[in-house]
């Protein structure tokens, strides 16, 4: 499909909203919510050498409102929610609660702490103005038109000089962490490149590894669900998280503007399958994480990023959730409590 249509809103604090495919405005009255004001750091881990980001506002955060109090809604007389729009086909806004700022004032010092100031850009996307369903639910349409915006919020974050990594996820369900019951996802522009997909780049310094592992689940075939389309969707033989998937694009391209539209559509309806899959699996919605890795946008060149979305679903079996307890968490070993060959052979079942 062509580039959606896409219609840009600064909200009064600054905060801008994009609006893509059709959308009715707003009815007469509409007030916008406000950022919330806090403290907003990065903050250097010498033990681990990685970034921490600090914001302090995110402790007040709307926290799974009824149905009438949805901040994702369109609004209504007498209800302004987070969109200025009474009904819309996709919706885009930067958070309200971002885990990110961009700010001119430098922290006071801290002793012992490497303090920097915050950057970045933290974008909450709107799957629909419809407030039941899922990702798993959208309708071929917006499934499309879903994945195109991902494309367009990705070209206009990579062009920003204070962006470097741009990481488009969803978390899903209350067992996530979810704090909206509304489908959505986010994207998060981070000013450096993150520990794990930067983990999987220098992997691929000799090449690109995802090209080797691609061949070697398709020769192995075991663990193989989806191989068509110029997709290959697998449960990996060293998976971390029970029923854990990998969705790969076959060509060796970076990032989803390498993909050519019929690609992109694709993959949205590969991805769509494999939640799906999660939901039958149980028979009650799962519960999980989905991280699309991309070419970093630094500026430098990254031959080895190959496209590709990771899975973790939580629950390892019916009513019982994955917990990253002391193994995890304290060592970073993780412990999967069953074979990924069994697992994708569940999986196959169900898709």
């Amino acid at each position: 499909m062509a580039r959606p249509a896409r219609v840009t809103i600064q909200q009064p604090d600054g905060r801008h909203v994009y609006l893509y495919g059709d959308h009715t405005p707003a009815p007469a009255g509409y007030q916008a919510p406000s950022i919330q004001p806090g403290a907003y750091q990065r903050r250097w881990n010498p033990l681990r050498r990685e970034w921490v980001l600090v914001a302090a506002a995110r402790q007040g955060r709307t926290f799974l409102p009824d149905r009438s109090q949805c901040p994702l809604c369109g609004s209504t007389p007498g209800h302004s929610t987070e969109i200025p729009a009474a009904r819309f086909d996709a919706a885009v806004f930067e958070n309200r609660f971002p885990g990110m700022l961009a700010t001119a004032d430098r922290p006071p010092p801290e002793p012992g702490v490497r303090i920097e100031p915050s950057s970045g850009v933290c974008e909450v996307v709107v799957y629909t103005d419809e407030h039941e369903g899922s990702f798993g639910t959208l309708a071929p349409q917006r499934l499309d038109l879903l994945v195109e915006v991902w494309t367009d919020r990705y070209r206009a974050l990579a062009s920003r000089e204070d962006v470097q990594y741009v990481f488009i996820f969803e978390n899903r369900g209350e067992a996530v962490g979810v704090t909206l019951h509304h489908p959505h996802g986010q994207i998060y522009a981070y000013p450096f490149i993150p520990p794990v997909p930067d983990i999987e780049l220098r992997a691929g310094s000799r090449g690109c590894l995802q090209c080797r592992l691609l061949a070697d689940e398709l020769a192995d075939g075991r663990r193989v669900l989806i191989g068509e389309r110029g997709l290959v969707a697998y449960v990996p033989g060293y998976a971390r998280w029970p029923y854990e998937v990998h969705l790969v694009v076959r060509a060796h391209l970076g990032a989803l503007p390498d993909l050519p539209a019929a690609g992109r559509r694709a993959l949205g309806s590969a991805m769509q399958r494999v939640a799906r899959a999660y939901d039958s699996l149980f028979g009650v919605p799962m519960p999980y994480m989905m991280a699309l890795h991309q070419r970093p946008t630094d500026g430098r060149d990254h031959p080895q990023a190959h496209l590709h979305a990771e899975f973790y679903p939580i629950m390892r079996d019916q009513g019982k959730l994955k917990y990253l307890a002391g193994s995890e968490s304290g060592a970073g070993v993780f412990i999967n409590d069953t074979l990924a060959e069994e697992s994708a052979a569940r999986l196959r079942q169900r898709m």
